[in-house]
């Protein structure tokens, strides 16, 4: 049976600026925080965003939270089985330097981000610099920070928690072939020996067979 070809995007983040995502504007809502009535996952609306169905239980039933904290045992549940995507061999093998990197299915696209020595910002914000225009995400999520070799990623203060292989971090150093959710989205790093890829154009793509 023959394999369904893909498309890698290769993006390194500079120091000089990242891509500027256009808003999708959607169903009017109204902007805050809110909460699935079944599970409790949250979510953070803008004011034109369409309501989703609960990414955890997939319920289309939502609460506004407290302005108090509402942390209750309706708190999300991360823990899942941690299942290797097809794709993550592909993406892999598709890299041409060493280094760390990030690899992510978004839009039936496969999105490979080289990571660069210091912060990458995580989250909503059009300052991100791996953004996701999702109610599930908070503007800022979680940072990954690589120094030394080493690559961390930390809470930044996000609604609904960073998971790590189905565990809730604050923080946590990472390793090849781990999975970090955040919000919906599954996130995969990659660690090749060496240092990380530099001064390479934004958004360089290759197709994969």
């Amino acid at each position: 049976m023959e394999s369904t070809p893909f498309i890698v995007i290769i993006r390194t983040i500079t120091q000089q600026g990242v891509r500027m995502d256009a808003f999708t504007a959607g169903t009017l809502a109204g902007a805050g925080s809110f909460r699935c009535e079944s599970c409790g996952f949250a979510i953070a609306l803008h004011e034109r965003d369409e309501i989703p169905s609960c990414p955890h239980c997939h319920s289309g039933r939502f609460r506004r939270a407290s302005i108090f904290g509402d942390n209750s045992e309706l708190e999300p549940i991360g823990s899942h089985e941690v299942e290797t995507p097809d794709w993550l061999d592909g993406a892999r093998n598709a890299l041409v330097g060493d280094g760390d990197y990030v690899a992510y299915d978004e839009d039936d696209r496969v999105r490979v981000v080289a990571l660069q020595e210091g912060w990458t910002r995580v989250g909503r914000s059009l300052a991100a610099h791996i953004r996701f225009d999702d109610p599930t995400v908070s503007r800022r999520h979680a940072l990954l920070h690589r120094e030394g070799g080493c690559v961390r990623v930390l809470d930044d203060r996000s609604l609904n928690g960073v998971f790590l292989n189905g565990e809730r971090v604050d923080w946590h150093e990472l390793e090849d072939g781990d999975e970090i959710v955040i919000g919906r989205f599954r996130l995969y790093f990659i660690s090749l020996a060496g240092e990380s890829l530099s001064g390479e154009p934004e958004g360089i793509g290759s197709a994969v067979g």
